[in-house]
C-alpha cells in the first residue's frame, strides 16, 4: 500500500517513480517560466523539501507531466494560485471562505 503524500516533494517522488522516470528524466520535462528546464538537483531538493516550486508555472508543469490534480499539488506547495488570489474582490468574505476549508479540511 502507498502512503499518502504529506509533502509537495512527497507526492512528486511517489508520482515520478509509479511513471518509472528518473529525476533527469523527469527534470527534462519541466520547463521554467523564463525557458529551458529545471536542473535534476532542483528536483532533488524539492523532493527532499529543501526547496519549494518557485512559480504556479512550475507546480503546473509537475502537475501535467506526472499525472496529477495540480489542486492537491498547489494545497501540498502550501499555495494559493496567483490568479486566485487577484480575483478575490472582498478580502472578508475570501478570509471567511479560508477558515472554513481549514475547519472542513481537518475534519
Amino acid at each position: 500500500m502507498t502512503q499518502t503524500p504529506t509533502t509537495f516533494g512527497q507526492a512528486i517522488v511517489q508520482a515520478r517513480k509509479a511513471k518509472g522516470l528518473s529525476q533527469k528524466e523527469l527534470a527534462a520535462r519541466i520547463v521554467k517560466d523564463e525557458g529551458g528546464n529545471i536542473s535534476p538537483q532542483y528536483l532533488n531538493d524539492i523532493e527532499h523539501d529543501r526547496r519549494s516550486p518557485s512559480s504556479d508555472h512550475l507546480i503546473r508543469q509537475f502537475a501535467a507531466e506526472l499525472g496529477m490534480d495540480d489542486n492537491i499539488l498547489f494545497i501540498l506547495a502550501g499555495k494559493i494560485p496567483d490568479e486566485t488570489r487577484r480575483n478575490v474582490k472582498d478580502l472578508m468574505k475570501a478570509a471567511d471562505a479560508f477558515m472554513n476549508f481549514r475547519r472542513d479540511a481537518s475534519n
